[in-house]
């Protein structure tokens, strides 16, 4: 790296910590740490990290309150980093506003796969990938945003517009899972309710038409109980 993207660490435990931070130090990055919730929203805005690594159990607050605060005000990346397996726990980090959610215990390569992810989404945000010219690319799937075409391998795939909608969303943040709440919210607007039935049969119907055996996907991962997830861009993983 030219120039050392800064990171928080919020964590309480100092082994994980000292984890977090040897990894992220080895791999040119400049660290910031605190072990409190006090200490995180006081020292985000003062120091503006480029990425925050928040730990969900903290002694004084409880990290889901650190992220409904700092989206009030910032767009900065946030990675949950929690013991907490729960579905409706990630559920809920997700829908808040975090980019994403790691289970301890994990290795240094998901680490460094999933800042690199944050941080690519992150940089994308002011202008998204939909703009003129703008193609996405994953192994033999391709999506031209221009000409609001999907191909796999070379042929084009005929997308009802809703399925258009669907996966050009889901490129747009590749590589992060979106939970159905969002993702309904966004397609079908903020009134659509909360039943995944719609979503469920949408996305069943597109596998159909772009994978190769839907049963197996390629593309598009479900994260049971969670969300959808595409596939990172050529180049990109």
């Amino acid at each position: 790296m030219n120039r050392k993207i800064s990171a928080l660490i919020v964590e309480d435990e100092q082994n994980i910590c000292n984890f977090i931070s040897t990894t992220l130090l080895a791999n040119e990055y400049k660290v910031l740490k605190c072990a409190s919730g006090e200490e995180a929203l006081s020292m985000i805005p003062s120091y503006c990290p480029e990425i925050v690594l928040l730990d969900l159990g903290l002694p004084d607050m409880d990290g889901m309150e650190i992220i409904r605060q700092v989206r009030q005000w910032s767009a900065v990346p946030i990675i949950v980093i929690s013991a907490r397996t729960q579905e409706k726990e990630k559920v809920r980090a997700l829908d808040l506003g975090a980019d994403d959610y790691i289970t301890k215990p994990f290795g240094t390569s998901e680490l460094l796969a999933r800042i690199r992810t944050a941080m690519r989404h992150s940089s994308r945000a002011g202008g998204g990938l939909s703009g003129p010219n703008q193609k996405f690319k994953a192994k033999d799937f391709c999506i031209d945003f221009d000409k609001r075409v999907v191909s796999v391998g070379g042929q084009d795939v005929h997308l009802t517009q809703i399925e258009f909608k669907l996966v050009s969303l889901l490129a747009q943040n590749a590589g992060r899972v979106l939970t159905y709440d969002s993702i309904i919210s966004k397609i079908w607007g903020p009134y659509a309710g909360s039943n995944n039935q719609i979503l469920r049969v949408n996305m069943a119907n597109i596998r159909r038409k772009i994978e190769k055996n839907p049963g197996d996907p390629q593309y598009i991962f479900t994260e049971v109980g969670v969300g959808y997830r595409m596939i990172e861009e050529d180049g990109e993983s």
